[in-house]
């Protein structure tokens, strides 16, 4: 059992050998602590997760669409109101209905946010409680 300190040949040879049994052994642990922890993460409670669905709604003849612009300018169905003073007399008509219509409000992409928080305020300050916005769909797969 006697070493060789002294020789190039050998001391090459010694540093060109990695010993690989710790590696084995950490792996193997780590192989070990995996197959018990999985099992506890994969069985947790059973809960019934809701399923995506895009529902399409009916528009009903009774519910009122509201139309904004580009230009800003406020549309009922087809009919063009001058200002909101004048969407807020209509609106108020409808209010006192039962059942009350819904309001549902487009808005054109390209107008200014303002133009359809206006429409939103008049319909607050008239009483109509339920309101909605009509937009586009997502494209099929994305």
């Amino acid at each position: 059992m006697a070493m060789n300190v002294g020789s190039g040949e050998d001391e090459e040879e010694a540093i060109s050998a990695i010993n690989t049994t710790p590696l084995v052994d950490v792996m193997l642990v780590l192989l070990i602590i995996f197959l018990i922890t999985i099992p506890v993460v994969t069985t947790s409670i059973q809960v019934q997760l809701p399923k995506e669905r895009n529902e399409i709604r009916e528009t009903k003849p009774e519910n009122i669409i509201l139309s904004v612009d580009r230009a800003g300018g406020i549309y009922w169905n087809d009919l063009k109101l001058p200002t909101t003073a004048a969407l807020l007399d209509r609106l108020k008509k409808i209010a006192v209905l039962d059942p009350q219509p819904e309001v549902q409000i487009r808005g054109d992409g390209g107008a200014d946010y303002s133009s359809v928080g206006k429409i939103i305020y008049t319909v607050q300050r008239a009483g109509i409680a339920k309101v909605g916005f009509i937009m586009e769909p997502p494209a099929r797969g994305g």
